[in-house]
């Protein structure tokens, strides 16, 4: 079924919520997962035409992603962990169809209308530019 899965993550909770649901099916399926968080920040955007040094942010970005991917690994996964910078949505489908992804799996925030109209969804942008089969799992609402 499925073979390689991407699992975008947003260095956010949310994450929790994909990495819980995503375990149980590559097990069940014995896919490699491809860990990826796209930086999107002003440094992180232009940080190869301008010669820029990696930001903080980035850094931080990175360790946390080498950080999953090696719980995932101790837990037997075959996993890897990229950085990616640009927009988003662009990355991700980018990345999967590269990486010869079958699934990309990612958890949501849940906006609701308006924040979507103003913030925009990764997810959504996500769902409508790929052909890759796309599996959803929302976040735990902000308390």
């Amino acid at each position: 079924m499925y073979k390689h899965i991407l699992v975008p993550l947003d260095n956010s909770p949310t994450d929790a919520a994909i990495l819980a649901h995503i375990r149980p099916l590559a097990r069940l399926t014995g896919a490699r997962l491809t860990l990826v968080h796209v930086a999107d920040g002003f440094m992180a955007r232009n940080q190869e035409n301008l010669g820029l040094d990696e930001s903080e942010e980035m850094r931080q970005d990175r360790a946390y992603l080498d950080k999953c991917q090696q719980e995932l690994a101790n837990e037997g996964f075959e996993a890897k962990s990229l950085l990616a910078c640009g927009e988003p949505s662009k990355q991700i489908v980018e990345i999967a169809e590269r990486e010869q992804c079958d699934l990309i799996a990612m958890s949501t925030h849940g906006h609701r209308l308006l924040s979507d109209l103003v913030l925009g969804s990764v997810a959504s942008e996500v769902r409508h530019k790929t052909e890759i089969p796309v599996l959803l799992v929302r976040g735990k609402p902000k308390s």
